[in-house]
């Protein structure tokens, strides 16, 4: 056990200085070094909660933000950074006793400044170079190139939101991160994204769809196509699937594909905007997700109508060659089916898919008082129309047990259930929705 020396000052009040951050971090012995880790952790969180992130009432995030619904999140997104990006902090002292470990960190004050001026700098310097790329190519109608610059510009300065940097421009005063937010506004309100069509009617069995849906892309001012334009695709109700990324040809258009109708809905839909993450050119980040939250982001969405597919059912489960009073492997697989959203008729001639479920149980040993049963058959779905096999499942003597072999028929029954609702069913809806 380490000596206990006397209790420091900074544990009883922690210490307030004009020169330093400071911040005082706790953690309970648990047999491992672990301890040590973990104050340090809780005392650079302490610190960096003293260091306040200030948003000027000029800035582009008060411009953006006129209700301030992304003031607080901003906030809590530089804290988080500044606790995982801090540097040059130094120990003070630590102290522990039998059961409990603190330390104490500080951080200069003017080192702290030192440190953010030179990084600001650095990023007001690469923001400036992307926006002069941006209006040179703006003057020169290559409008897409521009964007895609002006979106590296404010992802450079992405830190400094909060902040009015003002910088000297072709003669003149501006607020960079001002200006950039109005320029890439002021090209994303004049491109347009349309869907065609814009309603659409699409079978689950994916390969059942031939319509294509179209996403095409122009400007408002020339009706010019907007050729090589990122674009994004996702679900806005229903829990299906689409390919999510697309660039534009040279006829400003591109061939949405859905991958997937795996919700059970029968109206759903599909959002088509601006990939605003491909124009910036680097991975997503909390804050520039943030950001693209309040730009006006052309877009447009599709309404799917779902049809869903129509099942024709037949079956014979028997045991010991005998039909069985309740269908319980039918009853399984029909539920199932019924809560994926499929429906079923009782006319071959209106189906899309027959359904067959054929079983029978077999005698096997008896060990002690135990009779052993074993189940055989197979699950089969066709196409009604084609007459094709899609799917097929093979049940390979699944056992049950039981004081007699009628007992130990249900329980193969009984198992068999269990066997397909964990899992197999699953696979037989996989291949059915390709």
């Amino acid at each position: 056990m380490p000596q206990v020396s006397l209790r420091p000052d900074w544990l009883t009040a922690k210490p307030q200085t004009s020169l330093y951050y400071t911040g005082i971090g706790h953690s309970l012995k648990d047999g491992t070094s672990n301890h040590i880790q973990i104050a340090k952790k809780n005392a650079l969180e302490d610190l960096v909660s003293e260091i306040k992130v200030t948003v000027s009432s000029t800035s582009v995030l008060s411009q953006m933000d006129v209700d301030k619904k992304f003031h607080e999140r901003y906030e809590q997104i530089i804290q988080t950074e500044a606790a995982e990006e801090i540097e040059e902090f130094e120990l003070v002292d630590a102290w522990e006793d039998a059961y409990n470990y603190w330390v104490y960190y500080r951080l200069s004050k003017q080192r702290y400044r030192e440190i953010k001026e030179e990084q600001k700098r650095n990023a007001v310097q690469h923001a400036s170079d992307y926006y002069v790329k941006g209006l040179e190519a703006h003057r020169n109608n290559e409008r897409l190139k521009a964007l895609t610059f002006y979106f590296q510009a404010l992802r450079a300065m992405e830190d400094y939101l909060g902040d009015a940097v003002s910088i000297t421009l072709e003669g003149r005063s501006v607020l960079l991160t001002n200006e950039i937010y109005a320029s890439i506004q002021d090209i994303l309100k004049n491109i347009v994204v349309t869907v065609e069509p814009r309603l659409l009617e699409v079978h689950r069995r994916m390969n059942q769809n031939n319509e294509a849906l179209i996403a095409r892309a122009y400007f408002k001012d020339t009706e010019a196509p907007v050729a090589g334009l990122p674009l994004r695709a996702a679900f806005l109700k229903g829990e299906s699937e689409v390919f999510p990324t697309y660039t534009t040809d040279t006829d400003g258009s591109c061939r949405v594909l859905l991958t997937r109708i795996g919700s059970a809905e029968v109206e759903q839909s599909i959002g088509i905007s601006v990939d605003t993450e491909t124009l910036a050119g680097s991975g997503t980040s909390p804050i520039f997700s943030l950001i693209t939250q309040s730009l006006r982001v052309p877009s447009d969405q599709v309404v799917l109508r779902v049809k869903r597919p129509l099942v024709y059912l037949t079956g014979s489960e028997r045991s010991f060659g005998r039909e069985n009073p309740h269908a319980l492997i039918s009853n399984t697989v029909k539920n199932f089916l019924a809560r994926q959203g499929f429906e079923f008729t009782q006319s071959r001639d209106a189906a899309d898919l027959l359904l067959d479920v054929s079983t029978n149980t077999e005698e096997g040993s008896v060990a002690g008082s135990i009779f052993i049963t074993y189940l055989n058959g197979t699950i089969r779905v066709s196409s009604a129309r084609e007459g094709t096999e899609i799917y097929a499942l093979t049940l390979d003597r699944i056992k049950g047990y039981g004081l007699d072999y009628a007992r130990s028929s249900v329980d193969a029954y009984n198992n068999t259930t269990e066997t397909l609702e964990g899992g197999r069913l699953k696979d037989l809806i996989n291949t059915i929705l390709q």
